[in-house]
């Protein structure tokens, strides 16, 4: 049997990187990156979201909350999968609850942020962060400042808050953690490696060591990028 031929992956810059038998390319699914024009929302490459009904503007379906200029950032990693319904819920959304009541007035006069009826201070605004390679399940909700780590895999309808190490399983609401993928020793390897950082024709060429549990293939071509790369320089 001849070996099977590897076609050219798509580039980080192209919109629907999902071509269909028929030729066609599936809508519902989008790089992030050449989709999102928006200050406050940083996605690496190769990132994508899919959706049943594409929407027209895929910042504000992802995070309807997060206006530009807003005290706080969203910030993707490379190779995430976001599934259909999946929305991160930024800091802005939230309500002064600190008080006799979290109704914010400031909207409904100036917007302005300064108002008592507004979250003060720059700790009330927190960044949401996720890792590389996580994969985020349909109609998962995301709360203001999760840190998700690299390679966690987060249940559909899961409600997660708060900071998940890295390989991390987790669903529920709210979401809590199952187990982690991997012990340690591997965690703390695959964090080493970084594979996700390497050129996208080496990441095809070692697609079995990256998908199969075997750290020894994986550490070897990892040990190839290194000499390739001093090699280099």
């Amino acid at each position: 049997m001849p070996p099977l031929t590897t076609p050219a992956f798509p580039q980080p810059d192209t919109r629907n990187p999902v071509t269909l038998p028929d030729g066609s390319v599936h809508d519902g699914t989008v790089f992030l990156k050449p989709v999102i024009d928006h200050p406050n929302i940083s996605v690496g490459d190769y990132t994508y979201a899919s959706a049943q009904e594409p929407p027209d503007d895929w910042a504000a379906r992802l995070a309807p909350y997060l206006y530009p200029g807003a005290p706080e950032r969203l910030t993707l990693g490379k190779f995430c999968q976001i599934a259909d319904g999946v929305t991160f819920i930024t800091a802005s959304a939230n309500h002064r609850h600190d008080g006799f009541s979290s109704f914010p007035f400031a909207i409904f006069l100036d917007m302005d942020r300064d108002r008592p009826s507004i979250p003060q201070g720059v700790e009330k605004y927190p960044d949401t962060v996720l890792g590389h390679d996580v994969w985020i399940g349909q109609g998962a909700t995301i709360l203001p400042g999760a840190r998700i780590g690299s390679g966690c895999i987060i249940g559909a309808r899961s409600v997660v808050r708060g900071t998940i190490p890295p390989y991390t399983v987790l669903a529920g609401n709210p979401a809590r953690p199952l187990r982690r993928r991997f012990d340690e020793a591997t965690i703390d390897r695959l964090l080493e490696i970084a594979w996700w950082d390497w050129p996208i024709e080496t990441i095809t060429a070692h697609e079995a060591a990256i998908c199969n549990r075997d750290l020894a293939a994986l550490d070897a071509a990892a040990k190839s990028v290194f000499r390739q790369r001093s090699a280099d320089k």
